[in-house]
């Protein structure tokens, strides 16, 4: 299924007293490209999030927030430094010795001496915090493939309805140009009788200019690739892989052949449409640009 590169997913995972929380958008980009925010503690898991995004999207600027919270109430212990409060206490007594200033320290003083207490974070097991995270990723990137697909489907809409009207502008280009050689054909007999008057016009000179005039404003093989590049278009379309970079290859070379038609256009009907499949192309490759 075609997807866009814009897309947005959500997901909140409690197990036990863990809380993940996983948020990510993405916007268009020619690569996979990935930033992501995280508390430090989930640093390590940072190559495994990024190979798990991998099997999800495969092209666009991707962020991703991860918050996360410990519920429970063994997330830090208190140290007690026996040796540095032993140390403390050994040379206030031997200030109060050498001063001869009264030792007046408790035990509630001696504790908020630096180091004495401290606060430690408690360990974790990294198995089970790495699977209530992936657990809470999978959601988000299920959501944000979603949310791809849907946005996709609207681009593929939008293409497929500006590819008709491109083979409307084709349709009527390819009928005008025989007019065009007759009515062109018209005029020189008009001109030639004018300027000869009752002087026998000469059937093979009208032929052969009519010819060069034909000739030069031909349009028949850059139509034929144009509908060949419509119908190209339109398969790729239907194609499950990646087909951005395709579908754009696809629209320079519609864009080319539109310009050689407009170049070659000696009819200013002919001019209009050739413009407007312009127009159309350029409109198409805008919308491409979204599609991964």
């Amino acid at each position: 299924m075609i997807k866009s590169m814009t897309g947005f997913g959500r997901c909140e995972i409690q197990k036990e007293s863990r809380k993940f929380t996983v948020e990510l958008k993405s916007v268009n980009h020619r690569y996979l490209d990935v930033n992501i925010r995280m508390p430090k503690k989930l640093n390590f898991f940072e190559t495994a999030i990024r190979t798990l995004l991998k099997s999800y999207a495969n092209r666009g600027k991707v962020d991703i927030f991860i918050t996360y919270e410990d519920l429970s109430q063994t997330q830090v212990s208190v140290k007690y430094n026996a040796v540095l409060a032993a140390e403390y206490l050994k040379y206030l007594k031997q200030m109060e010795e050498e001063f001869g200033l009264e030792n007046d320290v408790r035990i509630s003083t001696l504790s908020r001496y630096p180091e004495v207490f401290t606060m430690e974070e408690q360990s974790e097991d990294e198995e089970e915090l790495w699977n209530g995270l992936k657990e809470a990723l999978e959601g988000a990137f299920a959501q944000f493939v979603e949310t791809r697909q849907t946005e996709g489907e609207n681009l593929k809409k939008d293409i497929l309805s500006k590819l008709d009207i491109l083979s409307e502008h084709i349709g009527f280009i390819e009928e005008r140009s025989p007019q065009i050689v007759t009515e062109y054909r018209a005029k020189l007999e008009d001109k030639m009788k004018e300027l000869l008057a009752d002087t026998q016009i000469e059937e093979s000179r009208i032929a052969s200019e009519v010819i060069l005039f034909a000739d030069k404003i031909c349009t028949d093989e850059e139509v034929v690739r144009l509908k060949s590049h419509i119908s190209h278009m339109r398969n790729t379309l239907e194609e499950k892989d990646e087909i951005g970079r395709k579908l754009d290859f696809i629209a320079q070379e519609m864009n080319r052949e539109a310009n050689t038609i407009l170049s070659k256009a000696n009819d200013i009907e002919v001019s209009d449409h050739a413009i407007s499949l312009k127009t159309e192309i350029e409109k198409i490759r805008e919308q491409i640009q979204n599609i991964e």
